[in-house]
C-alpha cells in the first residue's frame, strides 16, 4: 500500500448544512473514508467576470485515488453550486495504519 494510491479532495460549500449531508453521503456510500468541515473560509475569486468575497465551508475528503470520479460525479450531481470546486491533492507519505483504515473503510 502506496501513500501515492491516496488523496484529500477539496470542495467547497455556501453553508454548514449543505456540508453535514455531502459529508454524510460520501461517507454512507463508502466513498470516502472520513470528511472534515472546517468552518467559515473566507473565499475570494473571480465569477462570471466579476471579483466575489464569500464565506464558505471548506470539506476534506480522505479517499482512495479511484473513488475521485465517483466523487466528483457525486458532487456535481447533488452540489448546489453551478460549479462546484472538487480538487484533489495526492498524499506522499501517511502513517500506515492511517491509511490501511481509509482502504478497509471505503472497500
Amino acid at each position: 500500500m502506496k501513500a501515492s494510491e491516496f488523496i484529500v479532495i477539496f470542495s467547497t460549500c455556501p453553508s454548514e448544512q449543505v456540508a453535514m449531508d455531502l459529508a454524510l453521503q460520501l461517507v454512507e456510500k463508502k466513498l470516502a473514508a472520513g470528511v472534515n468541515i472546517l468552518p467559515i473560509v473566507k473565499s475570494i475569486y473571480i465569477w462570471k467576470g466579476e471579483t466575489r468575497i464569500d464565506d464558505e465551508v471548506q470539506l476534506m475528503i480522505k479517499t482512495q485515488r479511484d473513488k475521485f470520479e465517483a466523487i466528483s460525479a457525486h458532487i456535481n450531481e447533488v452540489h448546489p453550486y453551478e460549479l462546484p470546486e472538487v480538487v484533489a491533492v495526492s498524499l506522499t507519505c501517511g502513517l500506515s495504519s492511517y491509511l490501511s483504515w481509509i482502504n478497509k473503510t471505503v472497500e
